[in-house]
């Protein structure tokens, strides 16, 4: 513990009434929202996370701003849209004259905390540490900017202050969820945010492998499979999701374990009820099945991802049914602890719909830009997943386009794995029509654009088109058919 914030014998007085909330926010990297028990999984991977989404909020179709790393990260710690942030790829730095969630907390008294993963310091700093004039306003710092690349399952090494590296033992996940109980420890006498950024359940980059703990891989061999990744992945001797999965639950698994830790120290130190808590995810997973990465595309394996949040505002808040995006998270998290939102901030807070309540200003779809692989853009309704792409754009240099083609329209609803694109689909053009009006809404109010949207050639209704297989497997290149659907 530390000397500047001693236990009084008898245990920890609960805090007092009308006490500022502290605030947790854990994020795991690539996380799929359908691995969670409370969205369907039958694998019994997250009890910790389904308590939370049982006693708090959970919001059932939540979607990341943009499913790559840096992108995502900086709309997280902004409430801005990448493009607004400036990170609209990987390898950019955040801005330093942007408000963000930590300098907000900070100028109102809290102590703010980052440990793990940052991947915002821009590829002109090492993997390692990372200048404090680009750790976004956080104060103590225990992190690597890209954590991948500095530690693997059993060797953890972040960087302090100071940039000096430090050792962390354990299993990675446990090692950084015993620092964040020690943060909150030393903290627990004082409102605090801290942020909790685990690389699990990332793949470890230089052997694109998921090393689960010992044993965990095996609990979960041939566990689950979701039927995009059983119909789209190669099989386990080709290296696809047959043979990466089990380890990638593994590692949920462990990491649900320690979030459980985590807030047993929270109770114990009596400040649970006091404590907002998120846990929700950067993006999540195809598993290299829509491109040569595990993002970076429009699907939902991409772009959904896990996001419930208990504690003052949000317990019992239900479950929250319309689609949202955790570019909100950021206002929200400012709102629960009763602060103004800096101008600029383009997500709204979530609060208004816990319990059962309505926002009428909150649109009704949510916004995805995407990078690196396409220069591409999104609307996700309750139904209908709309996405185009710009055909002549440079995917790494290019944050927007002026131009865009329809590239896939899926029906949710029908087809919740997005097996079936109905682009093009005479039978589903005014539903096309209506999408790409709410997407050019969106383009106008987020980057202030009015770029031409073509649309798709013309199919008549019977001609579906099933998603094609990657390559090497023995279905490349390979078209099955559907049976047209009313």
């Amino acid at each position: 513990m530390s000397e500047h914030s001693p236990i009084p014998e008898g245990g920890v007085p609960a805090p007092p009434s009308g006490a500022r909330p502290q605030v947790i926010v854990v994020l795991t990297d690539q996380q799929r929202w359908d691995t969670a028990g409370v969205h369907g999984n039958r694998a019994g991977v997250t009890p910790e996370f389904d308590r939370i989404a049982r006693e708090g909020t959970l919001f059932e179709q939540a979607v990341t701003p943009n499913p790559v790393c840096a992108p995502a990260r900086s709309s997280l710690q902004t409430g801005r849209y990448p493009t607004a942030t400036g990170v609209f790829r990987n390898g950019l730095p955040l801005p330093g004259d942007i408000p963000t969630l930590a300098g907000e907390f900070t100028a109102a008294g809290y102590a703010t905390g980052y440990i793990g993963k940052w991947h915002l310091a821009g590829d002109d700093n090492p993997d390692g540490p990372v200048p404090a004039a680009r750790r976004g306003g956080y104060g103590t710092w225990l992190a690597s900017d890209r954590l991948e690349f500095t530690s693997d399952a059993y060797r953890t090494v972040v960087h302090d202050e100071d940039g000096a590296p430090v050792r962390l033992p354990g299993y990675r996940s446990d090692a950084l969820i015993d620092a964040a109980i020690r943060f909150v420890a030393d903290h627990h006498d004082r409102p605090y945010l801290l942020f909790l950024s685990l690389l699990e359940p990332h793949h470890q980059n230089p052997t694109d492998d998921y090393p689960a703990p010992a044993g965990y891989r095996e609990r979960y061999e041939g566990a689950w499979l979701p039927p995009d990744l059983a119909a789209l992945s190669p099989g386990a001797e080709q290296g696809g999701a047959h043979r990466h999965l089990a380890g990638y639950l593994g590692q949920i698994k462990r990491v649900d374990e320690g979030v459980g830790r985590l807030r047993d120290a929270l109770r114990s130190l009596g400040t649970e009820e006091n404590t907002v808590l998120a846990w929700t995810a950067d993006h999540g997973s195809h598993f290299r099945t829509r491109n040569s990465e595990y993002k970076r595309s429009a699907h939902e394996a991409s772009v959904r991802v896990p996001l419930a949040v208990t504690g003052p505002g949000f317990s019992g808040g239900g479950l929250v049914r319309p689609p949202v995006s955790t570019v909100d998270l950021m206002p929200t998290l400012l709102a629960a602890a009763g602060l103004p939102v800096p101008p600029g901030v383009q997500g709204r807070s979530l609060l208004p719909l816990t319990g059962g309540g309505r926002d009428p200003e909150r649109p009704g779809s949510v916004f995805v830009q995407i990078s690196e692989d396409r220069v591409g853009r999104a609307v996700r309704t309750s139904r209908w997943k709309y996405a185009v792409e710009a055909p002549d754009a440079d995917a790494w240099n290019d944050p927007g386009a002026d131009h865009y083609t329809e590239t896939e329209l899926y029906d949710l609803a029908a087809d919740p794995y997005e097996l079936d694109n109905l682009v093009g689909l005479d039978s589903h053009r005014a539903v096309a029509d209506e999408l790409r009006r709410e997407l050019l809404d969106w383009l106008v109010r987020i980057e202030g654009a009015e770029p031409a949207v073509v649309r798709a050639a013309a199919r008549p209704s019977g001609q579906r088109r099933a998603e094609s297989f990657p390559a090497g497997t023995p279905w490349e290149g390979v078209r099955f058919g559907h049976s047209p659907r009313g």
